[in-house]
């Protein structure tokens, strides 16, 4: 026999899967607690006609051989229950303790038990009565406080919609049953609770304790803490309720930082992490209520913990070291302070800050040693401590800078500032409050079998000590898609790259995948940089385009910060952690990372305002020597400005327009590099325009700019070619190039060309462009098609193709298309191989003779057979005999 049962005290989303269930097995058999809460047994018995449930004590006496178990994980004891009875757990709580061996689990994270099980029956298209679709409504609605709990999942709202649509359930009757009145006991009770209710702030959570006395049994105490939740809206709820011999606890959570199961435990009773009870005797209800809140204050978790705010990899300075040398740490790494260590003991000996080493640069003190100025002390926290810890120790001691260890006597592995604080501050006080996370996102854009991947390399990176990250451009697409419309999503659909950032060690988590899945990595010591080159290809994405994209290898880099010796220098790089390689980035909108730790996959770390600015639609850099660091972020700043149809924010319009000249100090291989990546564009010519409108262009080469010319020609270039003899050419740097330079004087080109560093084979086509347009003339008047040939066979299909582009003289242009489509391939039937065969000729140059004249005499139409080119050999020969 197939059996499905629930918990005691069962409430509507328990009896509502016990229904979902049964309507999935139709074999089984609908098994009803004997105890029930008091709107959901007036509900069974009102429509008990229409539903399929068994009382317990009904049940008919056989083995059962198969055991469902619905919004529960406890295991009944249960007459004929066979021991190799086959079990399946459906729940939408995490597991609280291991389930019995061979037991199938159907775990979810809605915010209802049924809404799992609707959901299959909408798959299996099973109809269902309304009163059938009222309960499992009902479910829903009381377990997710009518959709508005925080575990409320999009699925539980989609779920309820289908009832209303599809299964016509009621909600005058949903209405009716939830807002059950109360008994005149329970009323009692209630106001007794509001009376005594405290509020507990607990390691950054808010806790709701209310207690009660009563002489006598009052059922459903967990219906008052329905309530009670309802109305306070906290983050748990504990009531403890003392009657006659015994005091009952009723415990309620909405987070994993408060797991009331393992809390209520420690009294006796038990439960899930959201939902528990207890019933205790021989104690005090004032002995108790004090027990539990010291229990609080060791079993809550903090809502932040110091692991979740600190910084990694913090440098460190010796009390021996100069003034001078942590004068200049701090300019390096632009940080406010750092710990001391003592290097005999390893142990913290102080912190250091900036505002003592400018006291001691005032007096001209650069000499002396920091243990003079530091304030001395052991200070530190563990990555566990809550943000309460640090802002104590910060307000207690006066430090902007708190090291951070594992245990007492180890070594730093963090700091956490003043700035960290704030920006925790601000990110609670804002109106968004917790952390996007983008895991949904991922879901829909990569492939099952690279989201796998990622989700096993963050695994194995967090099993190793270390944090996985998705950083760039791709996390920017992807919050872009989620935050804009349909209309905004093609223009930021995320390319097929993937820049992924260890805090830690690259080379040594690439190694441990190669371990786990095969493949070879090639790393790089001195950079910490390593590619997984992956034993077989697998697919990028979830979309068409994206499914036929392999995916090859990947690229781990670790967390590094970069120093710039002069402006426009290359960076010089060093490991630090993912804030300070975050900070190294251009643009604001460009420092979003993902997290690929298993607890916090597809969390977004939003530093810097990144999100803002996208929201605002704007590029801005990070700090106001962003682009005297680097200049060449002007012309990423216009390719992202067309890419996205951003705006360059005031400030950074401001600096940008200060920094052209340094332009000059660039090497030609960045600027033309920067520019390659813009005619990869899909519209390359708007990046253009706005080099040209940024003024980034002329201080490239005062001769370029953008016209409504070179906007044409380039559109033209993109998408006009399928009716020319150049239909399938994939458009080239050497093209767009071609055309922006088409109209510069020689020397003007060859200044450029220069300033650039252009390949060889570049500079050669652009020549072959110049020489093609000094000679259009000639080329419009070319009456015979061997006098063309000799004008445009010398030149390259690009030269060719850049000429007809650009030139204004259709007769010329036309005369390009004809040589194009008409005469390049022309060529005699004799080659040099006839010569030496048929005619015994010694290879010399006579052959090129021979060739050319036949070639000529093809192209004007002169010869037309084997034959008649035989005997323009044989002419030939008899002239030069």
């Amino acid at each position: 026999m197939h059996i499905i049962v629930t918990h005691a005290n069962a409430d509507f989303d328990a009896v509502a899967s016990l229904l979902g269930a049964w309507r999935l097995y139709p074999e089984a058999v609908p098994v009803l607690p004997n105890s029930l809460n008091r709107n959901v047994r007036n509900f069974i018995t009102l429509y008990e006609s229409e539903l399929p449930f068994v009382q317990l004590g009904e049940l008919e006496r056989k083995p059962i051989d198969r055991l469902t178990l619905v919004d529960s994980q406890q295991v009944p004891t249960l007459k004929g229950l066979k021991p190799d009875a086959q079990l399946r757990i459906i729940d939408h709580h995490e597991l609280h303790q291991p389930p019995p061996a061979g037991a199938v689990l159907s775990l979810t994270d809605t915010g209802a038990t049924v809404t799992l099980l609707i959901e299959q029956i909408r798959e299996l298209s099973i109809r269902l009565s309304p009163i059938e679709a009222t309960l499992l409504l009902l479910g829903i609605y009381e377990d997710t406080g009518s959709l508005t709990y925080a575990n409320t999942s999009p699925r539980d709202l989609r779920a309820a919609a289908w009832l209303l649509a599809e299964g016509h359930a009621r909600l005058d009757l949903v209405r009716e049953y939830l807002n059950y009145a109360m008994s005149d006991a329970q009323k009692a009770l209630y106001e007794q609770l509001i009376h005594n209710l405290e509020t507990l702030p607990i390691h950054g959570h808010t806790i709701v304790l209310a207690t009660a006395t009563t002489h006598h049994y009052v059922e459903e105490i967990s219906t008052l803490a329905h309530r009670l939740r309802d109305l306070y809206q906290s983050e748990a709820l504990f009531i403890l309720v003392a009657m006659q011999d015994h005091v009952q606890i009723v415990a309620r959570s909405i987070t994993h930082a408060i797991d009331v199961g393992r809390i209520t435990e420690f009294f006796g009773g038990g439960g899930h992490a959201r939902a528990a009870a207890a019933l205790v005797k021989d104690k005090e209800l004032w002995r108790l209520r004090k027990e539990l809140i010291q229990l609080l204050k060791l079993e809550v978790q903090p809502a932040t913990t110091v692991a979740q705010v600190m910084s990694k990899g913090a440098r460190t300075l010796a009390p021996t070291d100069t003034v001078r040398h942590a004068a200049e740490m701090m300019d390096r790494y632009g940080h406010e302070g750092f710990p001391v260590v003592d290097p005999a003991t390893g142990r913290i000996a102080g912190v250091l800050s900036r505002r003592e080493i400018d006291k001691a640069r005032r007096h001209r003190l650069e000499g002396a040693v920091i243990s003079q100025f530091m304030k001395k002390g052991e200070f530190f926290v563990s990555p566990t401590d809550s943000i309460d810890a640090v802002q104590e120790l910060m307000t207690g001691e006066g430090i902007g800078q708190v090291p951070v260890v594992e245990e007492p006597g180890g070594p730093v592995i963090g700091i956490v500032t003043r700035t960290d604080l704030i920006n925790l501050w601000q990110l609670a006080s804002s109106d968004k409050p917790t952390r996007p996370n983008l895991a949904v996102q991922l879901e829909r854009v990569l492939s099952s079998d690279l989201l796998q991947l990622l989700r096993q390399a963050g695994e194995l990176a967090a099993q190793r000590g270390d944090a996985l990250y998705l950083v760039g451009g791709f996390v920017r697409d992807l919050l872009f898609m989620m935050l804009m419309g349909s209309d905004e999503r093609a223009k930021a659909s995320p390319r097929f790259d993937l820049d992924l950032v260890v805090e830690g060690d690259a080379i040594g988590l690439a190694q441990r995948l190669r371990e786990h899945r095969g493949g070879r990595v090639r790393s790089h010591d001195r950079f910490g940089t390593a590619k997984w080159i992956l034993a077989q290809p697998i697919p990028f994405g979830a979309t068409a385009a994206a499914k036929n994209t392999p995916l090859t290898s990947l690229d781990f880099v670790t967390a590094r910060t970069e120093f710039y010796r002069h402006p426009s220098a290359l960076p010089e790089v060093e490991q630090s952690s993912i804030r300070q390689d975050l900070h190294r980035r251009d643009f604001t909108i460009n420092t979003l990372a993902l997290r690929l730790t298993p607890d916090h996959f597809g969390e977004l770390l939003d530093f810097y305002g990144g999100q803002n600015d996208l929201e605002a639609r704007l590029i801005r850099v990070l700090h106001s020597l962003s682009f005297v660091e680097d200049p060449t972020r002007m012309l990423r700043a216009a390719r992202l400005m067309a890419r996205l149809d951003f705006s360059l924010e005031e400030r950074t319009a401001e600096l940008l327009a200060n920094a052209l000249d340094l332009l000059s100090r660039v090497s030609g291989e960045r600027i033309t590099h920067e520019l390659e990546l813009i005619f990869q564009e899909r519209q390359p010519e708007q990046a253009l325009r706005q080099l040209d409108q940024l003024g980034i262009l002329a201080a490239i080469h005062p001769g370029l700019m953008v016209d409504d010319w070179l906007m044409a020609r380039l559109q033209l270039l993109r998408s006009g070619l399928v009716e020319t003899p150049w239909a399938g050419t994939t458009p080239a740097p050497v093209h767009y190039l071609g055309l922006m330079m088409f109209w510069l004087a020689g020397d003007e080109q060859t200044d450029l060309a220069q300033r650039l560093n252009l390949r060889t084979h570049q500079r050669a086509t652009l020549a072959q462009v110049y020489q093609l347009r000094r000679n259009v003339a000639q080329i419009a008047a070319a009456q015979s098609a061997s006098a063309l040939y000799h004008l445009l066979a010398p030149v390259s299909d690009d030269a060719r193709l850049i000429a007809w582009l650009g030139l204004e003289d259709e007769p010329a242009r036309a005369q390009l298309l004809r040589f194009q489509r008409d005469l390049r391939h022309v060529a005699p039937l004799i080659d040099g191989h006839y010569l030496r065969t048929e005619f015994s000729l010694p290879p010399g140059p006579i052959y090129r003779v021979i060739i050319d004249a036949l070639r000529e005499a093809r192209l004007d139409g002169q010869v037309t057979s084997l034959e008649e080119e035989k005997a323009l050999v044989e002419e030939i020969l008899a002239k030069n005999s």
